[in-house]
């Protein structure tokens, strides 16, 4: 598994380099790179109120990156998704509340709209009085906790009850809300969703 540490310094400063109309920012883990926002929603609005940050950005990354993987930065709160043409495209997102966050390397092994969703068991002994009425089940829909896409993260073959997914609950996004999972606001975890295809990696770093 690959270190945070690891992560930035054989990546050469992972996001770098100059695009169209840049403004030079620099992110939240010390990573300098010049950056544009390609869109914010479909009509370039923000009806959920996020910090413009974590709204969609196109960023350039250094060589060696594969396509088609997703990096999650857990301290920053920024999903990237590495493209063919030396891009990514960085979301913002909410990772797992203290102690459930699970960094690790991942397969996605399928991609699913509007899923359907039931707690874990962990879930409902960590916390009965939040999931124990969820324990049959809930299906697909806008106030499902897995929102309009879920990916589903496998390991060795075994699926490891971690997703990348929507949420109902937007105003999360920035924070440390899940019990373990990487949340997107819908409509940027259905853009995702169009772009990735099953097999992919999903690195979610420490």
């Amino acid at each position: 598994m690959l270190s945070r540490r690891h992560f930035i310094i054989t990546t050469a400063t992972l996001f770098s380099g100059a695009l169209a109309a840049p403004a030079f920012a620099q992110d939240a883990v010390g990573i300098e790179f010049d950056e544009f926002v390609e869109h914010q929603g479909a009509d370039g609005s923000n009806p959920w109120g996020l910090h413009p940050r974590f709204m969609p950005t196109r960023v350039a990354h250094n060589p060696g990156l594969t396509p088609g993987d997703i990096h999650v930065d857990p301290t920053a709160r920024f999903l990237y998704h590495i493209g063919n043409d030396g891009t990514a495209m960085r979301y913002g997102v909410a990772i797992g509340r203290a102690g459930l966050y699970q960094p690790g390397n991942f397969s996605i092994a399928r991609v699913a709209e509007w899923p359907s969703w039931t707690p874990t068991a962990n879930m409902i002994a960590r916390e009965p009085e939040v999931y124990a009425q969820y324990a049959g089940g809930v299906p697909g829909g806008p106030d499902n906790p897995l929102g309009a896409r879920a990916l589903y993260l496998y390991a060795g073959g075994r699926d490891t009850y971690l997703r990348i997914h929507g949420t109902p609950q937007p105003w999360s996004i920035g924070t440390s809300a899940s019990s373990g999972c990487v949340r997107l606001v819908n409509d940027h975890v259905i853009q995702l969703a169009e772009q990735v295809r099953s097999g992919s990696r999903a690195i979610l770093h420490s």
